[in-house]
Formats: C-alpha cells, sequence, structure tokens
C-alpha cells in the first residue's frame, strides 16, 4: 500500500490512543520509520521464532503499513507547519500597515468628531488597546463608525473607500493571523495525529525488539538486528 493507504488504514486505531498515553518522538521521524521497516525485514527471517513464544501475527503484519501511516502523518504535519510559517511571514509584512492605517484612521476620527462629545467617546474608546487583536478588531469598529456618521471624515479627506478599506482589512488581518497561529504547535490536530502514529508504532516496534531480545538472547548476529542504530550510534 501506498503511504496514504497506509495512513488510511491505522487512523481509527492511533486516534484511539487517549493523550495520556500519546508518546513524543525521541529521534527524527524518517529515522524511526525506517528502522521500524528494517526491523519488519530483519525479523522476517526469524518469524516463526517470533511466532512461535507469542508474538501476534498482527504486530508483525502491520509494522510496516504503522511505519507508512507515521511517514504520511508526519508529511501532513510538516505542511500545516509550512503554511503556518509563511503566513507568520506574511504576517510580519503585512501588519505594520494595517497597524499605521488604523492609527491614521483613529488621528483622523479624533479630528473629525472633535466637536462631538458622543462621537468622539466612541473613538476613544475604540483606541483603547494596542494589541494585536485590538487592531483587528478597531479596523471594523472604524469602519462601521464612518460609515454611520461619515460626513465629518468626508469633509475632512477621507472616502468611503476607507471604510471599505478598514472592514476589509480587519478582515484579512485576522485570516492571517488565525493561519499564522494555527492552533499551535501541541494542539495542532495533525501534530497530536502524528504523535498517535508515532506511538502506535512504537507500540509494535517495542514489542517485536523485545521478541527478538527474548529468543536471540544468545545469539548475537541475530540479536544485533533487535536493536536501534540510531540509539546505538548517539
Amino acid at each position: 500500500m501506498s503511504n496514504t493507504e497506509d495512513y488510511a488504514a491505522m487512523l481509527e486505531e492511533a486516534k484511539s490512543i487517549s493523550s495520556e498515553n500519546i508518546k513524543i518522538p525521541y529521534m527524527p521521524v524518517g529515522i524511526y520509520a525506517q528502522e521500524a521497516e528494517d526491523l519488519y525485514y530483519w525479523s522476517t527471517k526469524d518469524k516463526d521464532q517470533l511466532l512461535a513464544v507469542g508474538l501476534s501475527e498482527t504486530v508483525y503484519s502491520e509494522l510496516p503499513v504503522c511505519a507508512g501511516a507515521l511517514r504520511e502523518a508526519q508529511s501532513i504535519w510538516m505542511e500545516d507547519l509550512k503554511t503556518r510559517q509563511e503566513a507568520e511571514e506574511e504576517w510580519a509584512q503585512q501588519s505594520p500597515m494595517a497597524f499605521d492605517f488604523r492609527d491614521m484612521l483613529v488621528h483622523t476620527y479624533r479630528y473629525a468628531y472633535r466637536n462631538d462629545v458622543t462621537l468622539l467617546n466612541n473613538v476613544a474608546a475604540i483606541a483603547q488597546g494596542d494589541d494585536i487583536t485590538d487592531m483587528i478588531q478597531d479596523l471594523n469598529d472604524l469602519a462601521v463608525l464612518g460609515r454611520k456618521n461619515p460626513e465629518p471624515l468626508l469633509t475632512v479627506g477621507l472616502t468611503v473607500e476607507s471604510f471599505d478599506k478598514a472592514a476589509s482589512l480587519s478582515d484579512e488581518m485576522a485570516d492571517l493571523r488565525g493561519r499564522a497561529n494555527g492552533d499551535k504547535y501541541d494542539g495542532n490536530e495533525n501534530k497530536i495525529i502524528r504523535d498517535q502514529m508515532y506511538t502506535l508504532l512504537k507500540r509494535k516496534v517495542d514489542e517485536i525488539r523485545d521478541c527478538g531480545k527474548f529468543v536471540f538472547w544468545k545469539d548475537k548476529a541475530r540479536l544485533k538486528g533487535y536493536y536501534s542504530n540510531y540509539n546505538r550510534r548517539n
């Protein structure tokens, strides 16, 4: 099967692993998946002996499927991460302009509404706070306020298009920030699935390795294949 088919085949079982039982990869995922594949082919010669001492046929047969599923899960999560990083770069480029536009509108509204205490207080309320979420909300609030009370603003040089720009910019910045934030790393669904797939594979790898170490405890030539080369080197 392809990695995509492996992923689909193991997804339900992987997702059944509860959060408290999830393991986090301690080595690069690609290396771990390859070691699992290597273990499968190494243990093929010993299959009968392993099954004879209680190794499950299912654990053995699903090992390469779980390795493919983990590779696919890793690729999906890395694509998420790439998308988020691209959004963060775009945010870094575009957000200063959005902040500047918000500040320009607040400055203009204060002057235009200087003789109307109620409208001036509305502007003051909108202008409170200067973080990202404030800026995004402020732009939309300023668009609504401007559309309801346009005459003083138009008099000092703003246009109706400025209100439309503020509303659309608010929406665009909210979407961009959402893509940049995602679910953040630990809460991202695809990362959780990646870790569940890793946990599922690790269970099978550990079971086969433990079984092989038990059977070949006096046969160094066969025993070596049931240890991790990555762990040995590191």
